[in-house]
């Protein structure tokens, strides 16, 4: 009950988001609540991983910058005269989804063969492999990424309104969210619990943990790189820092800050990692000094996360690696 009005109360501040921001005269906060909500929608997908899976992927934001190059490529080449019908989100975002969704396929078979520390690390280096590779692209910008002119259009909605993209990025982050519970608390989910815990226990009653694990992985994926489409919009600029190991361990960070399996507490997680950026980044350029001890402080004090301290006593928090990241 209290991780229902948590939730309730949650959607009601973020709805009420735009409205406040106009009332106090601060349209900024519009901006800064859009990039909470997409780093939200990446962080949630990082978290079906960790939290669901207990697989720690720190190549997570490949799938997030391919999914804002798809977006770039495409807009670019819109504006050339080369096919001028993929303007349209309806069009470009099932791309980018795809696209992501493909990568994390082919990266995924390849690293599950491994488990625990060598999967962490073949992920790192799948992601490092993506990241080069857009680097050495001088053609769209190499390491100064490439920016576009005009945002996907979405209907009859004016993509040029930031309340109007805030309210579209919010209701992605709410289906998928509304997806991940259902199929979550399905048969699937519970599998995928029983293979957190122990995989060899599960392989032995008949039940192969990989195809279920590539699944979660590919999932994942698709979210990252539909976060990373909204983002290249927002922002109508991309650059390979997007796929950069950093850029996953700060999806990391949201998901330890939101707490590791609750799935709606990485969006929380998001939130606060995004008002603390823009708040101390307007202190010093080294804010992260001032980020390490406020995740200490949440490791120590509150175990499950911000979302835990919501929501009140709930199950222990996710154990990852070790046993819970090898395969059957």
């Amino acid at each position: 009950m209290r991780e229902a009005v948590a939730v309730g109360l949650s959607a009601g501040v973020l709805l009420a988001v735009p409205r406040l921001a106009l009332a106090l005269g601060t349209p900024d906060l519009i901006t800064l609540a859009t990039q909470a909500v997409i780093f939200g929608l990446a962080a949630a997908s990082l978290d079906l991983l960790i939290g669901y899976t207990g697989l720690i992927s720190f190549g997570h934001a490949a799938f997030f910058g391919l999914g804002g190059y798809v977006v770039a490529i495409l807009a670019i080449n819109a504006a050339d005269g080369v096919a001028p019908g993929l303007r349209d989100a309806w069009a470009v975002w099932p791309i980018a989804i795809a696209v992501g969704a493909g990568a994390a396929a082919l990266i995924g078979v390849l690293s599950l063969r491994t488990s625990g520390l060598q999967f962490i690390m073949i992920t790192l280096a799948f992601g490092e492999m993506l990241y080069f590779l857009f680097v050495s692209l001088k053609s769209y910008g190499g390491d100064d990424g490439i920016g576009f002119r005009r945002r996907n259009l979405i209907g009859g909605v004016d993509p040029r309104d930031d309340v109007a993209f805030y309210y579209i990025a919010l209701a992605a982050l709410g289906l998928f969210l509304a997806l991940a519970s259902r199929f979550l608390g399905a048969r699937f989910g519970t599998t995928l619990q029983a293979i957190r815990q122990n995989p060899r226990r599960v392989n032995a009653v008949g039940v192969r943990p990989r195809p279920y694990q590539l699944a979660v992985f590919v999932i994942a994926g698709a979210a990252a790189a539909l976060a990373g489409a909204l983002q290249a919009n927002a922002l109508r600029y991309v650059s390979p820092d997007m796929l950069h190991w950093t850029s996953s361990g700060e999806l990391m960070v949201m998901v330890v800050l939101g707490g590791v399996g609750s799935l709606f507490g990485p969006v929380l997680g998001a939130v606060v990692f995004i008002v603390l950026q823009s708040l101390l980044g307007r202190w010093s350029e080294h804010w992260m000094l001032a980020m390490g001890p406020v995740l200490i402080a949440v490791v120590l004090f509150a175990p499950r996360g911000l979302w835990g301290v919501l929501t009140g006593p709930g199950r222990a928090p996710i154990r990852t690696g070790g046993e819970g990241g090898q395969n059957g």
